[in-house]
C-alpha cells in the first residue's frame, strides 16, 4: 500500500514537535500540524523524535526541556547524557567547546561537523573548521546528535559525526517569551523573543524576533600589580540577535521561503595561560598577571534563505542559499622572556616569576587576529515510489562550497618591572606574527535509498566531494594550490521485532580532509571504517525506554593538531591508525507514568566505555605537539575510558526538582602516556599529564505562579569540587565552580 505523504502544508516551526494545539483548533488544524512535523524530518538531522525508532544508527535529541531544565548555556553540560560524546572543557562557560564523537581528536571540535538548522557553523569548515565560534547554547530549542551512520547526508568531517544545533523555530501563533537569570559571578542573562504567523490573501506569513545576552565577571582571579588593579574581571559579554521571515505563497502546489539573520558578538578576557600543578592545587582559579592583557574579541554573522518546493505528494525539493562570516582577534600572551609558555609553567626561574608578576622582563603578547568566510549553495532532492510491496524515498544532495581564512597577525612586546609595572609598550608589526591565507572551494554530492520493506529498513549511500584548495604564505613567500577527491559510502539496516523492540545496524567509511596548509605540506585526508550494532526498547506505556550500541572505528591517517598553544605553530600531521570501539548505553525511566502517579518521576542514565587506542607509535618527534612520541597501545589523548550521567526529578504542574550527575573518568593529556609534567623530549611541559576523574551534581527547582510565569532556581556543580578538566591550551585548567542561580520565565 503506498504510503501517504502530506508533505508541507503549512507553516514549517520546530515547535510542533512539541507545542500544543491551540483550545478549539480543529481537525484540519491538527493534520496540518503532522504534515509540519513529517517537513522538518527533511530538514533536520532526526527531526520527530519518534523517528529514532527506525533510524539505522545512534541518534539522540537534546530537547529544549533538557537544556532548561539545569540552565545549561554550556553545550558540554548540555551533551553530557547523550553517549559516546566526550568533551574538553576549557573555560569553564563553553566559549569554545572540543567535542569528540566516538574518539576523534577533541581539539576544538574539528572533527565534528557543526551545524546551526542544517547549515555549517564552524567559521570555515573546510579549511579552518576549529571552533572558536559555536552557537549559544542558552537560545536553542534542541540539540541533535547523530552518530555512526552520518557519513552520507553530512560533511565534510564524516569520521567523527553530526551535531545539528536547533534554533528557536517561528511561533505557528502568537507568542512572547522572556528568560532572566541571575547567579554568581555577577551573572546576568536574558533571552527574548516574539513572533507569530499571519494569514493574508497572498499566503501565510511568519516572524520572529529574538534577543539573548549573557555577561558575568568570571570565576578567575588576576595576580594584581601596583598597575594593576582589576583581578576579578576575567569574565566576558556575549549578545545573539536573530531574525526570521518566512511566506508560503497561496499557489496550487506548496512552496515555502524562509530567511534568517543572526548575529553574535563576544567580548571575553579570556586566556590560553593555565596554572602549573603546585599553584592549580593552592588555587584553581588563580591566574598569573602576565595574562591581564588577554582577551578575545569577535563577531559573528550568518544569512540564509531556504526555499521549499513540493510539486506533488511524491516529489520536495529543498534549496539553501547561505552565509557566515567571522573575524577574531584572541590577543593572548605568547612568550615570556623569550621563553615558551608550556615550559615557563613547570620550570621556576626569572621567566616564572615574571609570569608572575615578580620580576623584569618582557612579555610578548600576540593578536591572533583572523577573518573566516563561508558560503554556498545546497539542494536536496527527495523522490519517493513504490515498488510492489517496497517503499522507497531516494535522496539527492549536491552543494557547492566556498570558505576560507585570512591571518594576519602581530606581536607586542611589553616592558616590566620588577614589581609588575608595565613600564612601556613596543607595537609589532601587522602581519609579521603570521600572515596567511587558505581558501577551499568544494563540491560535495550524496545520495542514499530508504527501502523500506515490511519491518525492514534499509539504506545503502554514497557522499562524493571534490575540494580545490589554494594556500598562500605572505610572510616566508610560499603558496600553493591543490586538489583532490574523497568518497565515502555505507549501508545501514533497522528491523522491527514487535511494537517494543528493534535492532538496528551499519557499516560506513567515512573522510575528513585536511587544512590548504596541510594538503600543501603532503597530508592525506583521514578515513575511517565504522561499524556499529545495537537494540532499542520502548514499553508500552512508554515509560521505559533504552538503547544499547556497540561501536567499533577504525582511523586511517588521523588528522590531529602537530601543535596547540601559544608556543606552537598550528601546524597539522597525519599521525597514523587509532582503533576506537566501546558500547552505548541509555536507559530513561518515568516512575510517575509507569505507576499512575499524579506526577511525573523521570529518570536517566547514560553509560559510554570507550578503548581509544594508537596503531603505531607517532610520527612525530616534535617535542611541541602532544601527539609526539605516542607509543603503539597507548591511549588517545582526552578520551575518557568511562562517562557516566545519571539523573532522575519530580514534576507535577505547579512544581519540580531535578538533580543529575556526571562521572568522568581520568585522561592523559598526549599520545606518550605520561602522568608527569613532561614532554617526548624529557623537557618540562604544563601540556603533559593527565586530567583529573570526577562528578560534578546539578540541582534545580521551579515553581509555576501560573500558566504564563516561573520561578526558578539551582545550583551546578553542587558539590563544588575542583578538577583539572585540560591542560591544554598552556597549563592545568579547572571546570566551573559552584554556581548558584534564580530568575523568571515568562511565556505569553
Amino acid at each position: 500500500m503506498k504510503r501517504e505523504h502530506r508533505l508541507l502544508r503549512d507553516a514549517l516551526a520546530i515547535a510542533t514537535l512539541g507545542m500544543a494545539l491551540p483550545a478549539g483548533a480543529s481537525e484540519k488544524t491538527s493534520d496540518e500540524a503532522g504534515a509540519k512535523s513529517k517537513v522538518l524530518d527533511k530538514i533536520m538531522v532526526i527531526g520527530n523524535p519518534a523517528n529514532i525508532e527506525s533510524m539505522p544508527g545512534s541518534a539522540q535529541l537534546v530537547t529544549k526541556e533538557d537544556i532548561r531544565q539545569q540552565n545549561y548555556d554550556d553545550v558540554n553540560r548540555a551533551l553530557r547524557k547523550v553517549p559516546g560524546v566526550y568533551v574538553r572543557e576549557e573555560d569553564g562557560f563553553g566559549l569554545f567547546p572540543s567535542i569528540s564523537l566516538r574518539g576523534v581528536d577533541t581539539t576544538r571540535s574539528a572533527k565534528v561537523t557543526l551545524m546551526e538548522d542544517g547549515v555549517m557553523v564552524a567559521p570555515a569548515p573546510y579549511s579552518a573548521p576549529a571552533a572558536y565560534y559555536a552557537p549559544t547554547t542558552g537560545r536553542m530549542s534542541g540539540l541533535e546528535v547523530l552518530k555512526g551512520s552520518s557519513q552520507i547526508k553530512y560533511g565534510p568531517h564524516t569520521t567523527g559525526g553530526v551535531i545539528n544545533y536547533l534554533s528557536t523555530p517561528i511561533p505557528t501563533r502568537e507568542k512572547a517569551y522572556l528568560k532572566t537569570t541571575f547567579g554568581s559571578f555577577d551573572e546576568l542573562r536574558t533571552h527574548l523573543y516574539a513572533g507569530n504567523t499571519f494569514d493574508s490573501n497572498a499566503g501565510q506569513f511568519g516572524l520572529l524576533v529574538e534577543g539573548y545576552r549573557r555577561q558575568n565577571d568570571g570565576f578567575k582571579s588576576i595576580d594584581e600589580t601596583a598597575d594593576f588593579r582589576d583581578g576579578d574581571d576575567t569574565g566576558f559579554d556575549k549578545t545573539d540577535g536573530m531574525v526570521k521571515f518566512s511566506w508560503e505563497p497561496d499557489t496550487a502546489i506548496y512552496q515555502r521561503l524562509e530567511f534568517k539573520y543572526g548575529r553574535s558578538d563576544l567580548d571575553a578576557n579570556e586566556t590560553y595561560l593555565g596554572l602549573n600543578e603546585a599553584d592549580f592545587k593552592a588555587d584553581p582559579t588563580r591566574r598569573y598577571s602576565a595574562s591581564r592583557f588577554d582577551n578575545m574579541d569577535s563577531e559573528q554573522e550568518q544569512a540564509s534563505l531556504r526555499y521549499t518546493i513540493s510539486p506533488n505528494d511524491d516529489l520536495d525539493i529543498i534549496t539553501t542559499l547561505y552565509q557566515n562570516d567571522f573575524k577574531r582577534n584572541w590577543y593572548k600572551l605568547n612568550k615570556v622572556n623569550g621563553d615558551k609558555l608550556p615550559a615557563v609553567l613547570v620550570t621556576p626561574g626569572l621567566s616564572q616569576d615574571c609570569m608572575k608578576g615578580t620580576a623584569a622582563c618582557d612579555l610578548k603578547v600576540k593578536a591572533n587576529n583572523r577573518e573566516y568566510e563561508a558560503k554556498g549553495i545546497e539542494s536536496i532532492v527527495y523522490s519517493r515510489f513504490a515498488a510492489g510491496d517496497v517503499q522507497h524515498e531516494v535522496m539527492v544532495g549536491v552543494r557547492l562550497h566556498q570558505d576560507q581564512v585570512r591571518r594576519f597577525q602581530w606581536e607586542d612586546t611589553y616592558a616590566q618591572a620588577a614589581n609588575g609595572t608595565i613600564t612601556g609598550i613596543t607595537p609589532g608589526t601587522p602581519g609579521g606574527a603570521g600572515n596567511r591565507f587558505q581558501k577551499t572551494e568544494a563540491l560535495a554530492l550524496s545520495i542514499q535509498d530508504t527501502i523500506e520493506m515490511g519491518d525492514w529498513t534499509i539504506i545503502p549511500g554514497v557522499r562524493y566531494e571534490y575540494l580545490d584548495q589554494t594556500f598562500k604564505d605572505y610572510q616566508k613567500g610560499k603558496s600553493g594550490k591543490e586538489s583532490f577527491d574523497m568518497i565515502a559510502g555505507g549501508l545501514g539496516i533497522a528491523y522491527r521485532f514487535n511494537e517494543s523492540w528493534s535492532g538496528f545496524g551499519g557499516l560506513h567509511t567515512g573522510f575528513s580532509p585536511p587544512s590548504p596548509k596541510g594538503t600543501n605540506s603532503g597530508l592525506d585526508p583521514e578515513t575511517s571504517t565504522a561499524f556499529e550494532a545495537g537494540a532499542r526498547y520502548t514499553n508500552a506505556a512508554q515509560a521505559f525506554a533504552a538503547e544499547a550500541t556497540f561501536f567499533y572505528t577504525a582511523f586511517e591517517d588521523l588528522i590531529v593538531v602537530d601543535n596547540i598553544g601559544g608556543a606552537g605553530t598550528g601546524d597539522d600531521e597525519n599521525f597514523g591508525e587509532v582503533d576506537s570501539y566501546g558500547l552505548e548505553l541509555a536507559l530513561q525511566y518515568d516512575a510517575g507514568i509507569a505507576n499512575n502517579w499524579g506526577l511525573s518521576n523521570p529518570s536517566f542514565l547514560s553509560i559510554t566505555y570507550t578503548s581509544a587506542e594508537q596503531q603505531n607509535s607517532a610520527r612525530s618527534t616534535d617535542a611541541e605537539s602532544i601527539f609526539s612520541y605516542g607509543e603503539k597501545g597507548n591511549k588517545v589523548p582526552y578520551i575518557p575510558e568511562l562517562t557516566i550521567s545519571l539523573g532522575t526529578g519530580i514534576e507535577s504542574k505547579k512544581w519540580g526538582a531535578f538533580i543529575s550527575g556526571n562521572y568522568v573518568s581520568e585522561t592523559y593529556t598526549s599520545a606518550n602516556n605520561v602522568s608527569s609534567e613532561i614532554n617526548g623530549s624529557g623537557n618540562p611541559d604544563a601540556r603533559f599529564g593527565k586530567t583529573d576523574s570526577y562528578f560534578v551534581a546539578d540541582l534545580s527547582a521551579f515553581y509555576r505562579i501560573n500558566k504564563r510565569v516561573k520561578l526558578f532556581g539551582g545550583v551546578q556543580n553542587l558539590l563544588d569540587k575542583e578538577y583539572v578538566v585540560s591542560r591544554q591550551p598552556d597549563g592545568a585548567r579547572g571546570g566551573l565552580p559552584q554556581f548558584l542561580y534564580a530568575g523568571i520565565e515568562m511565556e505569553l
